[in-house]
């Protein structure tokens, strides 16, 4: 009797050594995940942006798209053509921003 609890006992011990190693795995390929989606994620800065502009630059920078979009509209007599205009300069700010101004981080 004592050999059968024995064997019981010893095929109880190599389960229970299968799901710890499959649970290490598990955890080891998790942190290895967490620390990769870690270092891809961009560091934000205290307010929560990850390119900061001063006050000025911001305001400078929807003044002159505004001006833009309303001289276009107050200009240009064709509907389509005001419409157009008026995607291709709201498409166009962040790129001329970038250039201008340079990207800050």
């Amino acid at each position: 009797m004592s050999k059968e609890r024995a064997k019981r006992r010893a095929e109880r011990l190599v389960v229970l050594e299968k799901e710890k190693a499959v649970r290490a795995r598990r955890a080891a390929r998790h942190d290895r995940f967490r620390t990769v989606r870690r270092s891809l994620k961009p560091r934000l800065g205290r307010d929560g942006r990850i390119y900061h502009r001063s006050l000025r630059q911001r305001i400078g920078i929807v003044a002159v798209t505004v001006i833009a979009i309303v001289a276009v509209w107050t200009l240009i007599p064709e509907l389509a053509l005001r419409i157009i205009l008026t995607a291709i300069i709201v498409l166009a700010v962040p790129a001329l921003v970038v250039v201008v101004l340079g990207r800050r981080s």
